[in-house]
């Protein structure tokens, strides 16, 4: 496969990256909703309509910069409120709630591998068709493991740390919500100094190795 320049990945990026913010959003919003708080679905937060879950800085001015700066995507969504007051078993439910959105990506994952399986079938006879396939479905592999090995990272504001923190002891998990205003603070410091990349590459390998047509992605976004 034939690797693509800044302006070709960007373009096969694009629908993968919207897919995967916006069905992310709309699955933490529709946990919340079936455990009982209904607040994202009042405010039309269960839908898969991106303009609904863009946040202006951080779904399109931080990731392109950081794209065409950096080469590589950092961004955010805006997050889909839960009243946690409304949710029949509050600590628990949280939890289900913030691993709705890696869970989402990892099933859209699964499906975009098997895109590239498909696109690896048809190649002899239709490349035209093909390889828009293979390449999207390799970009779309790769963001969503990506954002679901990310949203795991056991830090608040993130989805994992919202697990964290239900799985931890009442009084643990009060001193660990207080690291919450500084957490971004903190994300941000830790891809800076190339941390947060030394310790989530790993694990972004190990689970695309797992999925059909790894050997693509390897050869198109690792080499």
């Amino acid at each position: 496969m034939q690797a693509l320049n800044h302006i070709q990945l960007l373009a096969v990026l694009a629908i993968p990256v919207l897919f995967a913010i916006t069905v992310h959003e709309a699955a933490h919003g529709w946990v919340a909703s079936r455990l009982g708080d209904k607040t994202a679905l009042m405010l039309g937060r269960v839908t898969f309509n991106p303009i609904k879950h863009v946040d202006l800085m951080g779904t399109l001015v931080v990731p392109i910069l950081t794209f065409f700066l950096a080469g590589f995507l950092f961004g955010w969504a805006k997050p889909v409120p839960v009243n946690w007051r409304n949710l029949k078993n509050p600590r628990r439910d949280m939890a289900l709630v913030a691993i709705a959105g890696p869970g989402a990506n990892l099933l859209m994952a699964i499906g975009w591998a098997l895109i590239i399986k498909l696109g690896l079938v048809i190649l002899d006879g239709s490349q035209w068709l093909a390889l828009p396939l293979i390449y999207t479905g390799a970009a779309g592999v790769v963001i969503n493991v990506f954002l679901m090995v990310l949203n795991l990272f056991p830090l608040l504001p993130l989805d994992g740390g919202r697990v964290l923190s239900s799985l931890l002891p009442r009084p643990v998990a009060y001193q660990f919500s207080r690291l919450e205003p500084i957490g971004l603070i903190i994300l941000v410091a830790l891809l800076v100094t190339g941390l947060l990349g030394s310790l989530l590459l790993p694990v972004v390998t190990a689970v695309i190795n797992l999925l059909p047509g790894s050997g693509v992605v390897r050869e198109l976004f690792f080499v």
